[in-house]
């Protein structure tokens, strides 16, 4: 496999490129790369500017088509962004969570490993589980995983994403990255329930919402439960080091044959290949009510109004909120030393920074004038 980012011979599938990350992901692709794309979702609504791209192919669909799981494993790079991913369904609708987070995947992963592809899959850090408010790090490869009682239904993604990593890690012909974010924010994020989609989004999109409309944030169960908030735009710059990072037959070209077999141990010392990466910013570790008064203040400051004219955040509890079956981790902190010995990665984004880029784009996509 030759995946150098000048060679227009290479074409990297994107399962759920229409998406949140998707769609900064094929930018960034078509920005910094040769490639091509061929690129799968069920919504092309974020990337109109780049449907009729003479790089890009594009096709309506999803992993339930075996045909299409097929079609996507004949790239040598595929990148997995395709989940049902919001806490409301959890709930809800967590039989079709499992299918959509386990039996859709698990499909592409056997096409995968019969095709020899490099399969770059989006899990979840939410397979740590039901994490306390005093737990430490989450590191990958060490960290003990606990999850709510069957009754709980909130834990039906975290276990099909779960269940979807151990299926990878044991096809010994696969060769696949896995990948954990950690609370990626940025322009482009979920929906306005009621303007386009429904239900409840996740909680940057949720807070934007309430804010716009002028409306209390909800404060779910207090508010005490600490989250690592993560630039869309560092997750794409990890993306790229992992890229990197698997590029192949570079040593072919470095000289002499000494220097090649130096060269090709590094590279193998670094592999990306058979790794979980959490991919997040412990530095940007905040509670939940923290971030409502900051994304308040942040909001009256773009819309130049006073910060008293804004409602204050509302406590409701989690079951009054979503329904019954919810339960929560109180933190989720990631470690982020493999990505940095492995990659050179690390995150570097500052809170601030991250939530005022989310809520200025929000601001403006959404805004409505007596705002």
């Amino acid at each position: 496999m030759n995946i150098l980012f000048n060679d227009s011979s290479v074409t990297v599938a994107i399962v759920g490129c229409g998406g949140f990350v998707g769609c900064h992901l094929l930018d960034a692709v078509l920005a910094r790369t040769k490639w091509h794309v061929f690129g799968v979702d069920l919504d092309f609504y974020r990337i109109q500017h780049r449907l009729n791209d003479e790089r890009c192919e594009f096709m309506v669909a999803d992993l339930a088509d075996k045909s299409v799981v097929e079609r996507i494993a004949k790239y040598p790079v595929v990148v997995n962004l395709a989940a049902i991913c919001t806490p409301s369904r959890y709930m809800a609708e967590a039989p079709e969570v499992i299918r959509s987070n386990y039996d859709h995947p698990a499909a592409l992963v056997d096409a995968c490993a019969k095709s020899g592809s490099w399969l770059i899959h989006f899990s979840t850090s939410e397979v740590y589980g039901r994490t306390s408010a005093d737990s430490g790090l989450l590191v990958e490869d060490e960290t003990e995983l606990t999850f709510g009682p069957v009754t709980a239904s909130r834990w039906s993604y975290a276990t099909a994403k779960l269940l979807t990593e151990r299926y990878i890690a044991g096809l010994k012909n696969l060769k696949w990255t896995v990948v954990r974010p950690f609370n990626f924010v940025g322009p482009y994020m979920d929906f306005m329930p009621g303007v386009d989609g429904s239900g409840i989004p996740r909680v940057l999109a949720n807070f934007s919402s309430a804010l716009v409309r002028g409306e209390p944030l909800k404060l779910v169960n207090g508010g005490v439960a600490k989250r690592s908030f993560t630039s869309v735009f560092d997750a794409i710059d990890f993306l790229f080091a992992l890229f990197e990072a698997g590029q192949m037959g570079r040593a072919s070209v470095l000289g002499t044959a000494a220097h090649a077999a130096c060269v090709t141990e590094c590279v193998a010392e670094k592999s990306p290949f058979s790794q979980a990466f959490n991919v997040g910013n412990p530095d940007n570790e905040i509670t939940i009510a923290e971030l409502a008064c900051k994304m308040r203040e942040i909001f009256a400051e773009i819309k130049g109004i006073p910060l008293e004219s804004i409602p204050e955040p509302e406590k409701i509890s989690g079951v009054e909120y979503y329904g019954k079956g919810y339960d929560d981790s109180l933190r989720r902190l990631p470690s982020v030393e493999k990505a940095e010995r492995l990659l050179g990665f690390k995150a570097q984004t500052p809170i601030d920074v991250v939530l005022r880029e989310s809520l200025t784009w929000f601001v403006m996509h959404y805004g409505f004038p007596n705002h």
